[in-house]
């Protein structure tokens, strides 16, 4: 996931909340001036609780209290301006980095406490609906740079000689992660399925590019600082603007102290979870009392949770549609050769088989299939069988001569 957003609106929080790294976080424009990469979690109940076992051994990652936290890479890229995609600022110089992103956090500053150059002001004075619009506006004209640049240099020398345009130009955007799901997606939303790839004109490659992006790096928005009394008109605005799926209040900075207590052992909190509780009182200064009273009432009484959390799963599980399975070596007992339980737990596609969960895993697993055994009915599947979400699987493979 990249993160994005306009600048001094808190993404350096955020990505310091969600990965505990060290990012520079400062109140003035361009704090990040390089990519910070980290990685964070999404969590989901184990299968494990479900299967009634004591407990589950991930290699990585980890499980808290029946939670199971799943690794997932992210990027903070620095802050965009207006005109960023022409070169205004430093985004446009790391935007390439988000070629490999599945999907794109948003970062508003929902308090509207920061102009368009992302300079403070008082809280209110500026619109998060139109700073969503003007961001992401920027992040479809980087993406149609790219698309162009690609089609000038690689797809149109070959467009005429090729015997199968549409695989042309699926291997030709691969480079951004693009698969030909997503090609024949953003056909269909851009209406030129009637329309042959060699007659595609400025407009309809224009067109393409921006149903492209929407498809394969769909936009979620982080509303940040829901906490201050400025922003809880302006969320609503941005739900019915942009749906209440692409709309997750957060609180990054109560995310980051939260957690950063709960790492010092001053209070026991799970990520999105919608308490937390002190361990001991006199361990606490006045002023980190206070901090903890007003992340108490102004963010989980009123949302439930810091939000933080929330957004992460809204991405993976709402947005890209994800499950979660668990292969093993032994079906009986759920754990690898070292006795491991339930040590791995992959993101999959809603459609994959479990052929292609083989090849995840390793490819001369998926090169050497025989069959699978699903591990929670006993039952042998073969190669075609599509995985559900919690499934628990062994690959049988041929052995090796």
């Amino acid at each position: 996931m990249g993160i994005i957003g306009k600048t001094n609106v808190g993404k350096s929080t955020l990505f310091a909340a969600l990965t505990l790294a060290t990012v520079d976080i400062a109140n003035h424009p361009f704090t990040t001036i390089k990519p910070n990469i980290g990685i964070g979690y999404v969590r989901k109940k184990c299968v494990h609780v479900e299967l009634g076992l004591p407990q589950c051994n991930p290699r990585s990652g980890y499980c808290l209290r029946g939670n199971r936290f799943i690794p997932i890479k992210l990027m903070d890229v620095a802050g965009l301006i207006p005109g960023a995609s022409k070169g205004r600022g430093l985004g446009n110089k790391f935007m390439d980095d988000l070629r490999q992103a599945d999907a794109l956090i948003h970062v508003v500053d929902a308090a509207g406490a920061t102009d368009p150059e992302g300079n403070p002001v008082r809280p209110g004075t500026s619109d998060p609906v139109e700073e969503v619009v003007a961001i992401q506006k920027e992040v479809d004209t980087w993406f149609y740079t790219v698309v162009k640049r690609l089609w000038n240099n690689k797809i149109s020398r070959h467009l005429f000689s090729t015997r199968d345009p549409l695989e042309l130009l699926v291997k030709s955007l691969s480079g951004l992660s693009i698969t030909k799901y997503h090609v024949l997606e953003a056909i269909r939303k851009a209406g030129l399925e009637d329309k042959r790839i060699r007659e595609w004109r400025d407009e309809d490659i224009q067109a393409f590019s921006k149903a492209l992006r929407s498809v394969s790096k769909p936009i979620i928005v982080a509303a940040n600082k829901a906490d201050l009394p400025a922003a809880y008109d302006n969320i609503k605005r941005l739900k019915r603007e942009f749906g209440e799926e692409r709309v997750i209040p957060i609180s990054a900075l109560a995310e980051y102290i939260l957690r950063k207590a709960a790492l010092n052992s001053y209070i026991v909190y799970i990520p999105g979870d919608p308490e937390f509780r002190i361990i001991s009182s006199s361990k606490l200064t006045r002023e980190q009392k206070k901090a903890l009273e007003l992340i108490e009432d102004k963010v989980l009484k009123r949302y439930g949770s810091t939000g933080v959390q929330q957004l992460i799963n809204s991405v993976v599980f709402n947005i890209l549609r994800l499950i979660v399975v668990y292969p093993v070596e032994n079906h009986n007992k759920y754990t690898d050769h070292h006795g491991n339980v339930l040590p791995d737990a992959y993101l999959v596609q809603r459609d994959t088989t479990v052929r292609d969960l083989a090849y995840m895993v390793h490819t001369d697993l998926g090169n050497s299939f025989l069959y699978a055994i699903n591990a929670k009915t006993g039952e042998r599947v073969g190669e075609n069988y599509v995985l559900e979400d919690n499934d628990v699987i062994k690959i049988v493979a041929a052995k090796a001569r």
